[in-house]
């Protein structure tokens, strides 16, 4: 028999002879003919989609198992960088909390993610994922959709906002009454919040009958169709107490990356924020200047302009959640800083290791992490991070 000891970044079983075993969790067993002899960290798969669904990888796993393969990928990132830091516990989003997901339909009725490795479409029954809310749309999308005869495959991309759910579908543009009459009638029986449709040409709203908002640091801020959120609010409440630990009580801080304001609506003292996304920056100042928020709102692309030394050095404290590619043009000019603390927020360990070693070789030391587990049994792995200057 051979024991399998951890969880690879793909989601695999390792062994201790180095081979990788498919759907093996730490503690099985390894039969000479393959058969997996389930251990204490093995359990049974909620769901009857699994491992089919692309929307999961790690449902074998107990919770223990999961955190232990969170910390691991974070682990195994710094040391490829020659880099080690404390740890912290993880935080886990409970089952049925993601308040946002991109889901798919095809013409001949499926409606669901897609497959692992595939464009096939699982047709979905059940989701141990989806926040309820989301997932009790998808019988009366399956009745909505074909009135619109679509050619082709459609996105749909669901929130859960402050009025309800935000639906934006895009592959297709409703024209006429009857479809006109169709999305009021979807709507109004299933409290939609917002319905638009972008087939190429930009979102054109077809429902709103009240501004949709996302509350943000208790600030309603204007929500873009499909903006980005954090997936779940227990993961966006983590990283923001994780941020806020960081930083402490700075008199002005600069928040790089920030969206519609996650972070800087939450942050003390007098705030600057840049954003490349136009549509959020817009909503963020918004939001910022009707709640009379000491805030200064950029839209400014920190990849092809990020804030030189000189500018950080104005600030008390630097707050950034950078995309997957992390953050290499900014972080090159924030190593030559002498900004006291930094919090980085990441979705992406090894582009986080990546920056974190050109951050501690500027003279900053990697404090602490916290390893955050927004997408339920996924092997996304988030994290916040405290970097202060030596």
């Amino acid at each position: 028999m051979t024991i399998i000891t951890r969880v690879a970044a793909r989601g695999e079983g390792v062994a201790e002879d180095g081979r990788h075993v498919a759907f093996a969790a730490p503690g099985d067993q390894i039969a000479p003919d393959g058969t997996i002899i389930p251990g204490e960290h093995h359990q049974v798969p909620p769901c009857r989609h699994f491992p089919h669904c692309g929307g999961c990888q790690l449902q074998h796993l107990d919770d223990a198992s999961w955190s232990a393969f969170l910390v691991d990928r974070i682990a195994g990132a710094l040391q490829a960088q020659g880099l080690s830091a404390e740890i912290r516990p993880p935080h886990l989003s409970p089952p049925r909390t993601r308040r946002r997901a991109t889901l798919h339909y095809e013409p001949a009725g499926r409606l669901g993610f897609t497959a692992e490795k595939s464009h096939q479409l699982v047709d979905l029954h059940e989701c141990h994922v989806l926040a309820p809310e989301l997932f009790a749309l998808l019988r009366p999308l399956k009745r909505l959709l074909p009135v619109f005869k679509p050619k082709r495959r459609l996105d749909l991309h669901l929130t859960l906002a402050d009025q309800g759910v935000d639906l934006l579908v895009t592959g297709v543009t409703p024209s006429g009454l009857a479809h006109a009459d169709a999305i009021a009638d979807f709507a109004q029986a299933h409290q939609i919040a917002r319905i638009a449709f972008d087939d190429g040409l930009g979102p054109e709203t077809h429902w709103e009958p009240d501004a949709v908002t996302i509350t943000l640091g208790g600030t309603p801020v204007p929500l873009p169709p499909a903006a980005f959120l954090q997936a779940t609010r227990e993961g966006e409440a983590t990283l923001v107490s994780a941020v806020l630990g960081a930083i402490g009580s700075p008199r002005i801080t600069a928040d790089l990356f920030a969206g519609l304001g996650t972070f800087a609506l939450s942050l003390p003292g007098r705030v600057y924020a840049a954003e490349g996304g136009r549509d959020a920056i817009l909503s963020l100042k918004a939001a910022a200047d009707r709640a009379q928020r000491f805030l200064f709102t950029e839209h400014r692309d920190l990849y092809r302009r990020p804030l030189t030394t000189a500018e950080l050095d104005r600030f008390d404290a630097v707050v950034l959640d950078p995309p997957r590619a992390g953050a290499r043009e900014q972080i090159d000019a924030l190593a030559a800083a002498h900004v006291p603390v930094i919090a980085y927020v990441s979705c992406n360990p090894s582009s986080f290791a990546r920056d974190a070693k050109i951050m501690c070789e500027g003279g900053y030391r990697l404090d602490w992490i916290v390893p955050v587990g927004q997408f339920r049994w996924s092997t996304h792995t988030e994290l916040a991070a405290r970097f202060s200057r030596q």
